[in-house]
């Protein structure tokens, strides 16, 4: 069954568009989901197609999106999604009490929705209210410190029609009203807005704070909120401020430097044609020059800096040892054992296979001249027989 949306989603489509630039069009894919979901109630085929089109992705990319996140539902959901909160905290303090009896009284188990289609039921990992456990929401409107019976008397009074008032927050609406405030517009109702203020166990830790007297360092509250231009201009002046504070470059000083024996030290100023400068001169370091080491694999790389004192090992590389002339170093502990295993595990000749004993060898030819004997098998087949077993 293919939906065709309304003029009135359509046009709030190109208004959500529209807050973005024209070359960053996909990231209006967010709200674009909650607006389709807000006239279905989920995110149908139609749904992602309709995102699709009106950006010009193709369903897969837009599919990807919408099955990422829970907040997308893949099914019809109910006017009102029951979300109750079974992680560690709120199990602890009797969550997964709460969602057990909801699970009875309404019939339904997990993203199930009543029959009525009133009620979507979950379970959920944390909904972020660790200090007001075990907690529930309707809609994403928080009901704190429920219970079996509470969390029960909510839902009955959701199905017989009423609103109840959520602990923290507006007067609930509808998951469909809902998705129209996620996807950015104002919700007009009467008393879609209100000033919930905050709850006992969010204040406990400012009171904490005040009754001890703990702050930020310099922390003033009246300090104004500065606007963005008058951010970066107090950025600017601090890093000229900062550039100004730098000790200025020291020159070259353009008299020559005597050397040891009365003559002039070659400068990177005076040296002389085809004679290079001292490394000290340029980089200021009295460490002997170490040749860069040539362009290699980063497989080689890593198998000289696994041996690191190898003749050919990399100079720069880390943990390496630079030879101190052309010879490579002595052969370390681990290269003495491995040539001592070496020695005293010779190679097998040809008459005896390694690790086969005397044994073994004996009752191989006594098999193979049973079977010749059974069998009438020539001198060529016995041999043929004992080499195979």
């Amino acid at each position: 069954m293919t939906t065709t949306f309304t003029d009135e989603t359509r046009e709030r489509a190109r208004e959500i568009i529209a807050r973005y630039p024209a070359d960053r069009s996909r990231s209006a894919l967010l709200p674009l989901l909650h607006l389709v979901q807000a006239e279905e109630g989920y995110v149908s085929p139609a749904g992602v197609t309709f995102c699709a089109e009106v950006l010009g992705l193709n369903k897969a990319q837009v599919g990807a999106v919408a099955t990422f996140y829970t907040m997308y539902k893949r099914k019809p959901t109910g006017d009102f999604l029951v979300s109750v909160c079974t992680n560690t905290m709120c199990n602890v303090l009797g969550g997964q009490e709460v969602y057990d009896t909801l699970v009875e009284h309404l019939g339904v188990g997990h993203d199930e929705t009543t029959a009525d289609g009133t009620i979507t039921l979950e379970h959920a990992e944390c909904l972020a209210a660790c200090d007001y456990g075990p907690v529930m929401t309707v809609n994403y409107d928080f009901f704190d410190g429920v219970d079996p019976s509470t969390a029960v008397g909510v839902v009955d009074e959701l199905r017989g029609g009423g609103r109840p008032m959520p602990t923290r927050g507006a007067r609930l609406c509808t998951l469909k009203e809902m998705a129209v405030q996620l996807a950015g517009f104002a919700d007009e109702r009467d008393g879609a807005v209100a000033d919930g203020g905050p709850g006992e166990p969010t204040l406990r830790g400012l009171r904490l704070a005040q009754e001890h007297n703990v702050s930020v360092p310099g922390f003033d509250p009246n300090t104004p909120i500065r606007s963005k231009a008058e951010a970066d201009k107090a950025a600017a002046e601090a890093k000229a401020k900062a550039e100004a504070a730098k000790p200025a470059p020291v020159e070259a000083s353009a008299a020559p430097v005597k050397g040891g024996d009365g003559a002039s030290a070659p400068t990177p100023g005076n040296a002389g044609a085809g004679e290079p400068a001292p490394a000290a001169a340029a980089s200021g370091s009295t460490a002997p020059d170490v040749k860069a080491p040539d362009d290699k694999s980063p497989q080689v790389r890593t198998a000289e800096t696994r041996q690191p004192d190898a003749g050919t090992a990399v100079p720069d590389a880390p943990g390496t040892k630079v030879p101190t002339d052309s010879t490579a170093s002595e052969p370390r502990d681990a290269r003495s054992a491995e040539a001592a295993g070496v020695a005293a595990n010779e190679p097998a000749g040809d008459g005896k296979p390694a690790g086969d004993e005397a044994g073994a060898q004996e009752r191989n030819l006594t098999e193979a001249k049973a079977g010749t004997d059974a069998d009438g098998a020539g001198p060529a087949d016995a041999s043929e027989t004992g080499a195979q077993k």
